[in-house]
């Protein structure tokens, strides 16, 4: 659109000239050509606004890059046009008045294009870190410059000093934008002397644009008024104003900047060395890469010719991260302070020596004069030491001192928080682990239990830890026998768990035998013998239900006593038979220690079997559940069905000691007789 324009621009200015010097009327009318020259600008400034403005690149440099560019085409365009005229010298053709405006015109086009990308380039570094404000103001003076192409694209009859205060209003906004300068800031040293060349050459190429259009306008309109002066054209006329004052305010700021871009480097430095040690910890693998980080960011914060950091895990083998420095010289360094009596340099002692210049300036084979050294401390403990050297004396200063302070005591931290990540994940695996323990433990633990026409069964278990160590269990031995048993392993946790494993592998090994109770349990005991350790046992009641007899035989291996409540006498009573846990006394003498009991059993009589974390529950007096509450929730619903019954026992439970938190294994395994 732009290209088309300009063409339209040129093509009826040139016509409307021939007309005034040849009386022959082209039909073309003295307003066409500052209409299309608008349209021109306008077109050019849609381009580079979108060109430009949308760019994802936000470098400084490069942006100025593209002014330079822009601004070397149109100049060497120019140039060819000047030495074409420089050839023809006074022939007929470099005085013809339309090939003068020709050229005239085509220098417009090229500065037009010029001024308005860098115009678009000027605002992406002046609403760099913008304000509401600041926005609202830069879109006022962009709309009115563009306001301003309606002055010039009609004919609009306006008074002199109207326009001359619209363009001082277009002056004064300018020079207030151009006061925002904040991209300057965050150029380095090297940067800020190549936008300083980049912007002079803008400068240059401002100032030959100027003169070469002024000079071309002057000769033309000596010869004649009907050709389109840019020097009427608040908008062009605005626009080279606004960038020259811009230009000339961000040179100055640029040249007032530059002595203190190396202070402002050496801070961001030190920002971005002691942003990259507190990420350590969340990035870094080990401790080593911490002092590794370490050493580099303050040997760069400071300019330290060498360093070193020495960790005290083993003082008779210390560990040595270096730049720029060997384990020997380090040796020697260490053997030379230590001759001449220093103190409180490496060893951080009470006696701080101040000027050590005289004791480095006598070190043989060694160019250093200035060093400095750091604790490295976790948890208050000095676990290493950083020592950072120069080449110069008083190389160090009290800033030094104050950052590489922080530095190291960021380091402590880092390796601190990463210790404790590293047991944090090492206890997240054993919770993984406990995890899966218990879920094996659960399959351990019967889904269903053996049930008959003339009893029900209802059990229920809760562990204290993870993993528990309860086990409760049935199986049916023939038609009308069926087994059952509890049994809890000494200790808790996972050992507890895995001795419960085996109890388990135990009872539906013998179990099937259809043995006694009483030869169960020594069978059981000469088994376990050989697999618990010698500080664990197992308590364990054995029950044999015959449903042909009525009856019921059980023993009971040092387990809690079995609860048993008889309805023809409602009465609840505890089957008190001796008994001596499973790998307790590990011999043939165990029988001895075991009794066998049976009793006849009726409709609507019940077993409770639980485990001791039952009766030693307590409660915020430190009063244990016990066996007479047992006894009185049995008697009170002896009436009800077997799962009610444990309902209501593990709710008077939880009640009594006031939390679910428990210290022991909850287990019980309720038989009600129909």
């Amino acid at each position: 659109m732009a290209g088309v324009s300009w063409l339209g621009t040129v093509f009826t200015a040139l016509s409307i000239l021939f007309s005034k010097t040849t009386g022959i009327n082209q039909g073309v009318g003295d307003e066409v050509p500052p209409v299309l020259f608008s349209l021109f600008i306008l077109s050019l400034f849609t381009f580079y606004k979108y060109r430009i403005e949308k760019a994802e690149s936000i470098n400084f440099v490069d942006l100025l890059w593209k002014v330079f560019v822009t601004g070397l085409i149109a100049t060497i365009v120019s140039l060819l046009f000047q030495l074409v005229l420089n050839m023809l010298g006074n022939t007929k053709l470099a005085q013809n008045l339309i090939f003068l405006d020709f050229i005239y015109l085509s220098n417009l086009g090229l500065v037009a294009a010029f001024l308005i990308s860098t115009f678009i380039v000027w605002k992406r570094l002046i609403l760099y870190q913008k304000s509401r404000f600041l926005l609202t103001t830069w879109k006022i003076f962009e709309y009115s410059l563009l306001i301003s192409l309606v002055f010039n694209a009609l004919p609009i009859p306006t008074i002199t000093y109207v326009k001359d205060i619209y363009a001082g209003l277009l002056v004064l906004m300018g020079m207030f934008l151009s006061a925002n300068m904040k991209w300057v800031a965050y150029l380095n040293f090297k940067q800020k002397w190549k936008s300083i060349l980049l912007i002079a050459l803008a400068m240059f190429y401002l100032g030959y644009f100027s003169f070469t259009l002024l000079g071309a306008a002057e000769d033309i309109s000596e010869q004649t008024v009907d050709f389109l002066d840019f020097r009427g054209n608040m908008f062009i006329v605005a626009l080279i104003g606004f960038i020259f004052i811009y230009a000339l305010f961000s040179l100055l700021v640029l040249l007032f900047n530059l002595p203190t871009s190396s202070v402002f480097e050496q801070k961001l430095e030190e920002v971005v060395n002691f942003q990259k040690l507190s990420q350590s910890i969340q990035t870094e693998q080990n401790e080593e890469r911490v002092y590794e980080i370490l050493l580099e960011s303050s040997s760069n914060t400071v300019f330290a010719d060498a360093a070193w950091i020495e960790v005290n895990d083993n003082p008779k083998e210390p560990v040595y991260y270096t730049q720029n420095i060997n384990a020997e010289e380090i040796r020697q360094i260490k053997f030379h302070l230590e001759a001449n009596n220093i103190k409180g340099i490496l060893d951080q002692g009470s006696d701080k020596t101040k000027n050590l210049n005289r004791y480095l300036s006598t070190l043989k084979g060694s160019s250093y004069r200035s060093i400095i050294a750091f604790p490295i401390k976790v948890k208050g403990k000095q676990e290493a030491t950083l020592a950072l050297l120069k080449d110069v004396s008083d190389g160090f200063n009290k800033e030094n001192s104050k950052i590489i302070g922080t530095f190291t005591n960021q380091a402590g931290i880092s390796i601190e928080n990463f210790r404790l990540l590293s047991e944090a994940l090492q206890n997240e695996r054993y919770l993984e682990e406990l995890k899966i323990a218990k879920r094996v433990q659960s399959s351990l633990l019967p889904a269903e239990l053996e049930d008959d026409k003339d009893f029900n069964i209802v059990a229920f278990s809760e562990a204290a830890d993870e993993v528990g160590g309860d086990y409760y269990d049935s199986y049916r031995i023939n038609e009308h026998k069926i087994a059952l048993i509890i049994s809890d392993v000494s200790g808790k946790g996972t050992s507890a768990a895995f001795h419960m494993s085996q109890m388990k592998g135990v009872f539906h090994s013998l179990s099937q035998h259809d043995m006694s109770p009483k030869a169960f349990l020594a069978s059981a005991n000469k088994a376990l013998s050989n697999c618990l350790d010698k500080a664990s046992f197992i308590t364990t009641s054995y029950f044999v239900i015959d449903t042909k007899q009525k009856a019921v035989e059980f023993s009971r291996a040092g387990h809690c006593p079995t609860l048993f409540y008889k309805k023809s006498d409602d009465e609840v009573t505890y089957f008190q038979n001796k008994g001596l846990g499973l790998g307790i006394l590990r011999n043939n003498g165990f029988e001895n220690y075991i009794q066998i009991n049976s009793f006849k059993y009726s409709p609507g009589d019940v077993i409770v079997l639980y485990t001791d974390g039952i009766t030693e529950a307590k409660n915020g007096k430190g009063d244990e559940f016990g066996y007479e509450r047992l006894q009185q929730v049995i008697k009170r619903m002896s009436q009800a069905p077997a799962d009610e019954i444990q309902k209501e026992l593990i709710n008077e439970l939880y009640a009594f000691t006031g939390t679910e938190a428990i210290d022991d294994d909850y287990t019980t395994l309720i038989v009600k007789f129909i």
